[in-house]
């Protein structure tokens, strides 16, 4: 698993798009309603340590699996605030941790992030979702 093939993977979610606003090096992908200006994070992508990395926003039952599962290579948000880092994981994607839970984890990461927004835009995605191609 590379960067861009977790990108495309995330980038091919009803309401998803790519944004930069931490700069060139980290690439956010957001999921947005089509109401809304701006998206919730789910997924980045930058080089750390000289390796290929993934932040991946999670809930904390499922973040805390997969920590213990991948010890020392799964760990808590990097560079997120304190109290946010319970609810990303960080992993490199160097192979450490196989691309199927990889792509699990961004398929999780979608749904929780859905999951905040209100009822009414989680409709709105379904629309767009109904109505993307197969």
């Amino acid at each position: 698993m590379n960067g861009d093939d977790l990108l495309d993977h995330c980038l091919a979610k009803p309401g998803a798009y790519l944004d930069f606003p931490f700069g060139p090096g980290v690439a956010i992908v957001k999921v947005k309603a089509p109401s809304q200006e701006t998206g919730r994070i789910f997924c980045q992508v930058f080089i750390l340590h000289g390796e290929p990395t993934a932040t991946l926003s999670c809930d904390p039952a499922t973040a805390d699996e997969y920590r213990a599962l991948y010890p020392d290579v799964v760990v808590r948000g990097y560079h997120c605030p304190p109290v946010q880092q319970p609810y990303f994981n960080t992993l490199p994607l160097t192979g450490a941790v196989p691309d199927g839970e990889i792509l699990e984890l961004a398929d999780r990461a979608y749904a929780v992030t859905v999951a905040k927004l209100p009822q009414y835009r989680q409709r709105e995605l379904a629309a767009v979702a109904a109505h993307a191609p197969h």
